[in-house]
C-alpha cells in the first residue's frame, strides 16, 4: 500500500493496487495511468513520478514516505486510522493531457483535494 502525504506532512490519500488513490477518509479520489493522474470525472490531476503526485505544471501536492527529489518534505503527522475504501465510480471521459512540465522543487498553491 502506497500512503500519501500533504505538505503539512497529514495523511491524505492511499492506493491499494498501483492504480486507484482514496482520500485517507476512504473517498475514491483518482487514478494512475502510467505516470500520469485522472480524476473519476476524467479531469487531469497531474502526474505521479518518484514518489510524488505533482500538478499539471509540475508542482507537488503529495509524497509518499519515500519520495525522491522535491521540496524538503514535513515530518509526517500523527497517523490516524485510514476509512475503508469506498465504491468507484466510472471513470469520465479523460482531459488532454499537455505535455509533462519540467521537476519542481515547489509545493502546489492548490490542495489535492481540490482537483479531485
Amino acid at each position: 500500500m502506497i500512503e500519501f502525504f500533504d505538505r503539512e506532512g497529514r495523511p491524505s490519500a492511499f492506493c491499494d493496487d498501483g492504480r486507484a488513490v482514496y482520500h485517507w477518509d476512504g473517498r475514491p479520489a483518482a487514478i494512475i495511468d502510467d505516470d500520469k493522474v485522472f480524476a473519476y470525472s476524467g479531469r487531469f490531476v497531474g502526474w505521479f513520478s518518484d514518489g510524488w503526485i505533482s500538478d499539471a505544471r509540475g508542482n507537488r501536492l503529495l509524497f509518499e514516505f519515500d519520495a525522491v527529489g522535491g521540496p524538503a518534505k514535513p515530518d509526517r503527522g500523527t497517523r490516524v486510522a485510514k476509512g475503508q475504501r469506498g465504491h468507484k465510480p466510472p471513470v469520465g471521459p479523460r482531459d488532454p493531457v499537455p505535455a509533462p512540465p519540467g521537476p519542481s522543487a515547489a509545493w502546489s498553491e492548490t490542495a489535492f483535494a481540490g482537483l479531485v
